[in-house]
């Protein structure tokens, strides 16, 4: 079996999002949109890491807050950088050796189901490098500056990139040590310029990036919607499940809240 280390970036500036928190902080019915996103690799038995990126300004209240779930999920913190490719680049310092992929998942995509992970891991393992993408299909217009469309835009081969992108852990790191002064918007784009083929796996609407707060308010509706294996076989603190109405040999579980 494929080992994985899981990075969440969660150190971006969330200036798009109309709220007193950031983005991965906010609570997403009952727990933080970062905790979902982890939650989906951290019972995976090829998930050896996941590690958790997150502004330095963020990090004493972030341990704080999250003291409990983080002891938990035995999963490791990160101190990001000026930018997501500076954050991801400090994660992969930290990826243990174990790992033969590495997977990037954003901390504010937290609709993500365990049978899609699997197709992702699966195409990785296979060619290498895999990214979940969605075909475009609305048509697409070039705008200018006075808020006129400057032209339409053929659709055809275009995919809108979501996350987990996984990759052969030597192709990610040397991407990232060759990148020069890119700012690449995904790490995908990365493993490209390097020649390496990136294999496309159909993705999910409902893997949703939370960006702005219309963004939350569709991922609190879909949340209910996100397929789910059976919770009481994989029960634990932060299942949907509420353990205080189930027991076991007369004890009763505790919850922890997130």
């Amino acid at each position: 079996m494929a080992s994985f280390a899981v990075i969440l970036p969660a150190a971006g500036k969330s200036n798009r999002f109309s709220s007193g928190n950031k983005k991965p902080f906010v609570d997403l019915k009952g727990r933080a949109v970062w905790i979902r996103a982890a939650e989906a690799f951290v019972n995976r038995d090829d998930v050896v890491q996941t590690l958790v990126v997150v502004a330095e300004e963020d990090l004493e209240d972030f341990k704080e807050r999250f003291r409990a779930n983080l002891a938990f999920m035995e999963v490791e913190i990160v101190v990001g950088g000026a930018s997501r490719m500076e954050s991801v680049a400090n994660a992969l310092n930290r990826v243990s050796d174990e790992a033969e992929f590495i997977a990037v998942h954003d901390a504010a995509r937290p609709l993500v189901a365990e049978g899609w992970i699997n197709e992702v891991f699966a195409a990785a393992v296979e060619h290498g490098a895999a990214i979940p993408a969605i075909p475009v299909n609305s048509t697409l217009k070039r705008g200018q500056a006075d808020g006129t469309v400057e032209a339409t835009v053929s659709r055809d081969g275009l995919w809108a990139a979501q996350t987990p992108q996984v990759f052969r852990r030597e192709w990610l790191v040397d991407a990232f040590q060759r990148r020069g002064d890119l700012e690449a918007t995904d790490e995908s784009q990365l493993v490209e310029q390097l020649g390496h083929p990136v294999r496309l796996v159909p993705g999910w609407p409902m893997n949703l990036k939370i960006t702005t707060s219309a963004d939350f308010e569709m991922a609190k509706t879909l949340l209910s919607a996100v397929p789910r294996d059976d919770p009481l076989a994989r029960l634990h603190p932060f299942s949907e499940i509420d353990p205080r109405s189930v027991s076991n040999n007369g004890l009763d579980f505790g919850i922890l809240d997130g």
